[in-house]
């Protein structure tokens, strides 16, 4: 069902009846329940697994609230408690997920920026176009839709970092739960990129979990609205600090191609997929990877602690998100020791320098009415058996084929 349909739809379901009565109607229909439209403002609202009338060994809850004070004011945070995971959602802040936490580990990392930044005290022109650096401290940022990459200028436009996406607040925000086993957990929201003359993108967005589970998943949905074929570009920056990021912990994934983003990468290229501790002054190194799937493209990446005991597994699809980027920024701590897995349609490059690229379709077109679907998942790997097993599945999709290290990046442009 279309998502302003359903809006409509439940506001008049909500003036009839309340939970109670929620609970009695046919087990066909999931429990649904407005959170933000644009007819009002969000309030704080709870609902939980006794209330709904559901037993189960896992009971679990979901808040909204709102954040007060400094450049947060006005942030409305969705919280999703599993009864396992407890995972945290910004609606304010382009559906991203601030964090997620389990079995006492914590998915994200300690970004300098505290706060949780509303958008509207951010500005994306400053600091030469680096200004999304201000609110940047979550797990999953998205990156897009019209443009990401480096800040430039193309075709006479400044293109500021990663683009507008992470600092669009949803539309709509809709919580949906399943009322039969396993009781699937579903956030939709919608977001809206459009500039008169630009653009006119709607991205529909799912968050989805189950009750007792160590994961989590991300279904979106890019619809171009207008009348005209539109460039767009899409990158995942999925973070991680400590616990799972430290010295000796490594990144594994099948990978066909590996190349330095630039030539500050040049170095460390023979350890592209290890990491070192906290260290001052380091900055950042980058780098491209081309990633080996299945037969249908699916593929997977994992980020481990040094002593294998516990990680993380992102699954993704390549014919979706064909080409990969690994952020390694392990500077201090203040500064911000963190590392990015970032599937996407194209590489960190400002756009300008993608488009022409030979081989690799980096800067794709949408037409009129066309839609593009991205999945991702993301789990936490509790123990060593499951690392284990999550390494396994590489090892299987690598199938013993050799990954190219190339000496120099696949693009050069005057650029740090």
């Amino acid at each position: 069902m279309p998502i302003n349909l359903r809006r409509s739809l439940m506001k008049k379901i909500s003036g009839l009846i309340g939970v109670t009565a929620l609970t009695s109607m046919t087990p066909a229909l999931a429990w649904e329940y407005v959170l933000i439209d644009d007819q009002k403002p969000a309030q704080n609202w709870s609902i939980d697994s006794q209330q709904l009338g559901i037993q189960t060994e896992t009971p679990f809850s979901i808040q909204l609230r709102t954040l007060h004070g400094g450049r947060q004011e006005g942030v409305s945070l969705l919280e999703i408690d599993n009864g396992t995971m407890k995972i945290t959602l910004i609606p304010t802040r382009g559906m991203n997920v601030l964090q997620a936490e389990a079995d006492g580990v914590r998915l994200g990392w300690d970004s300098p920026v505290e706060e949780v930044v509303n958008p509207a005290f951010i500005e994306l022109n400053s600091r030469a176009g680096l200004g999304w650096l201000e609110g940047f401290n979550e797990l999953v940022t998205r990156c897009g839709y019209e443009w990401v990459g480096h800040p430039g200028v193309d075709q006479g436009e400044l293109l500021t970092l990663h683009g507008r996406a992470s600092n669009i607040p949803a539309s709509q925000v809709i919580l949906s739960i399943d009322p039969k086993p396993p009781y699937t957990i579903r956030v939709k929201a919608e977001l809206r990129e459009q500039a008169f003359k630009k653009v006119d993108f709607a991205v529909t967005t799912e968050i989805s979990t189950e009750p007792g589970s160590r994961r989590f998943t991300l279904n979106d949905t890019l619809t171009n609205q207008g009348d005209y074929p539109k460039e767009y570009q899409v990158l995942y920056h999925n973070n991680f600090g400590p616990p799972l990021l430290e010295q000796g912990a490594r990144f594994v994934a099948p990978i066909r191609q590996v190349s330095p983003f630039n030539t500050r990468a040049v170095p460390e290229l023979e350890h592209w997929d290890q990491y070192q501790g906290p260290t001052p002054g380091y900055d950042e190194t980058v780098y491209n990877l081309i990633p080996y799937g299945d037969s249908e493209g699916n593929t997977l990446a994992i980020l481990h602690n040094q002593a294998g005991t516990q990680g993380v597994q992102l699954d993704y699809n390549l014919n979706q998100l064909p080409v990969f980027s690994l952020w390694k920024n392990t500077d201090s701590l203040k500064q911000g020791y963190v590392t990015g897995l970032e599937p996407g349609t194209s590489f960190s490059y400002n756009r300008r320098w993608q488009r022409d690229f030979k081989g690799l379709n980096l800067v794709p077109q949408i037409g009129p009415g066309e839609q593009r679907h991205f999945q991702l998942s993301f789990s936490l790997l509790k123990d060593a058996a499951a690392v284990s097993q999550a390494v396994q599945k590489v090892e299987s999709l690598q199938a013993g084929r050799d990954t190219e290290l190339r000496p120099q990046p696949l693009i050069q442009p005057q650029m740090p």
